[in-house]
């Protein structure tokens, strides 16, 4: 009996545990179950979404600039292989493509996969294919294709190994290009066989990423390349940037850096600085191109006319420094305009003097004025908002007490030193500056294909007015007169209206300024002579370490190519035509 009650307690305990065992299982772990049976009996699978295409104009069509070409990366199953005739066919068709050692890949004859080449076109592949081999499998893919070759490379950038953009188009609008992955879930069978039936599969559809136009006109971008080119070879120089811009609209036309490389090839690039995108990344002190903000400043603001007169002494002394004049010459009492077209920083400096309510002495007014124009008219100093990573630079403020906000260093800013900033914002508030006064905010995007037609983006609207339109008007002018110092160089066509200003910047060198290097600047605009507003407005760089190079010289000439190509790319007519 004592036995049996033994039993009996004990079957209870143990139908006890299992009851409770039970109730854990299905009531408080119940989630927790149907979880892992569902991943038993599921299969999932990302569907990966298409790269956008992008475009740039060609005139007034779009066509393909960077585009998806499908690849195929061959696997071997080692065990399976036979190993001669494996070798023999991929190096036949895909030699090229072969990214593992045949002795590295049979070494292990247990291993069931190795890769031995990647981005084998279509051809080759299906010819390997045809050859039945056993234990050689195929895997599909993309690649990214820029048959373009190394044009406009620093402007788009390029697609990694793990399909992401870098740098320039690729790496700032990555997200618009790439797409959503979709998803492909679905109950199977014991051999893994997809079934069609059951609540339980899910399929959401792969978005696409976007086929984006730019609004860079392939024409003129190889056409400022090669003048480019033209200009390092003339100067020795190594390094030169450009753009090409609608001041009417803000469109960027051409934006181009050299030295260049094929992004295709990317991992061959040995020096990593040729992916960044000077135009917009690289922020420097531009020299004498900002005269012409600082001559609109004082003229918008009513501190001077064109005809105002100084006393120009070659010199002047800010702070205890004396500022010399790059030109020496025109001593004694000469015009503002005089001072424009031959450059002198007496003549900027007595602009900021002017602002200021003085003939003599800077103030702190004349530094407000300024740094309002500057900063908040122009843009210069701040992100411009074009679609593409960018630099934001430096303009300090005069109320600025943790940096260096003296009377010198603003003298220094009426002609370009002293101050950061990029290529595009002096591009877009110089447009800005001739076009009537009316900053738009650069880009370029020129909108979108979809089912194969180009859906262009609304038109921009101008953020603000700049200078009033008589300033503009004024500045154009002065501009104007200033290039015609170079008239008898027989640079611009007759019944045209090309204006521009040089720059030659001091580079600077573990903190200061050095007197063996300088950079070389020029910006410009050009239309007809019987057109108020320009039709173009284009921007160039050149430098080389180490050089002294001259913005007269050697990035005037540049601009005079590009602009001589852009009157007749655009068919602009000529005066009185």
């Amino acid at each position: 009996m004592k036995r049996l009650k033994i039993l009996k307690y004990g079957l209870l305990v143990a139908v006890g545990i299992i009851c409770l065992r039970l109730f854990f299982i299905q009531i408080i772990e119940h989630s927790k179950w149907v979880e892992l049976a569902q991943e038993q009996q599921t299969m999932q699978h990302t569907i990966v979404a298409e790269r956008g295409t992008i475009y740039m104009m060609d005139g007034e069509e779009p066509v393909e600039i960077v585009m998806n070409e499908p690849v195929w990366t061959i696997l071997v199953d080692p065990m399976l292989a036979d190993v001669e005739e494996t070798e023999r066919v991929v190096d036949q068709h895909a030699a090229a493509q072969r990214v593992a050692e045949w002795k590295d890949v049979f070494a292990d004859r247990e291993r069931r996969y190795y890769i031995v080449a990647r981005g084998v076109k279509r051809e080759a592949a299906e010819k390997i294919k045809a050859e039945g081999l056993t234990g050689v499998w195929f895997q599909e893919g993309v690649r990214r294709v820029y048959p373009e070759g190394q044009m406009a490379s620093g402007l788009l950038g390029f697609v990694n190994a793990d399909g992401v953009g870098q740098y320039g188009v690729e790496g700032a609008l990555n997200e618009d290009l790439a797409g959503k992955n979709g998803v492909l879930k679905t109950v199977k069978d014991v051999n893994n066989i997809p079934l069609t039936i059951g609540d339980d599969n899910v399929r959401v559809p792969a978005e696409n990423g976007k086929n984006i136009v730019l609004s860079i006109d392939r024409n003129i971008q190889r056409r400022v390349e090669i003048a480019l080119q033209h200009g390092l070879e003339r100067a020795g120089a190594t390094h030169a940037s450009g753009l090409v811009m609608d001041p009417r609209t803000g469109k960027i036309w051409a934006m181009a850096n050299l030295p260049t490389y094929d992004a295709q090839n990317y991992a061959l690039v040995e020096d990593a600085t040729v992916f960044q995108n000077g135009a917009v990344e690289d922020a420097y002190e531009p020299a004498s191109v900002c005269k012409t903000f600082a001559f609109a400043a004082a003229v918008d603001s009513g501190a001077m006319t064109p005809d105002t007169t100084y006393i120009n002494t070659g010199s002047t002394e800010v702070d205890g420094w004396p500022i010399q004049n790059a030109h020496q010459g025109h001593e004694g009492s000469i015009t503002m305009q005089t001072a424009l077209t031959w450059s002198l920083n007496t003549g900027s400096i007595q602009a900021l003097r002017l602002m200021g309510g003085s003939t003599t002495e800077i103030t702190y007014q004349g530094k407000e004025v300024l740094f309002d124009y500057y900063y908040n008219h122009f843009g210069l100093g701040q992100y411009t908002g074009i679609e593409l990573f960018e630099s934001s630079g430096l303009i300090v403020p005069p109320d600025s007490t943790g940096l260096d906000a003296s009377n010198s260093r603003y003298a220094n800013m009426t002609f370009g030193q002293g101050l950061n900033v990029t290529m595009m914002q002096v591009a877009a508030g110089f447009s800005a500056l001739v076009n009537g006064g009316e900053y738009y905010t650069p880009t370029i995007i020129e909108g979108e294909m979809v089912n194969g037609k180009l859906v262009s983006k609304p038109m921009r609207e101008p953020v603000r007015q700049v200078v009033s339109v008589g300033t503009s008007a004024t500045m154009r002018d002065m501009i104007w007169t200033a290039r015609q110092l170079y008239k008898n160089f027989g640079y611009d066509p007759a019944g045209y209206k090309i204006g521009g200003k040089t720059g030659t910047s001091q580079a600077v060198k573990n903190g200061e300024y050095t007197f063996d290097e300088t950079l070389a600047n020029y910006i410009g605009f050009g239309g007809s002579a019987d057109d108020e507003v320009p039709e173009y407005v284009i921007m160039v760089k050149i430098w080389r370490e180490g050089t002294q190079l001259d913005g007269e010289r050697h990035a005037m000439p540049i601009f005079t190519e590009i602009s001589n190509y852009m009157i007749d790319y655009l068919k602009i007519k000529p005066s009185g035509v």
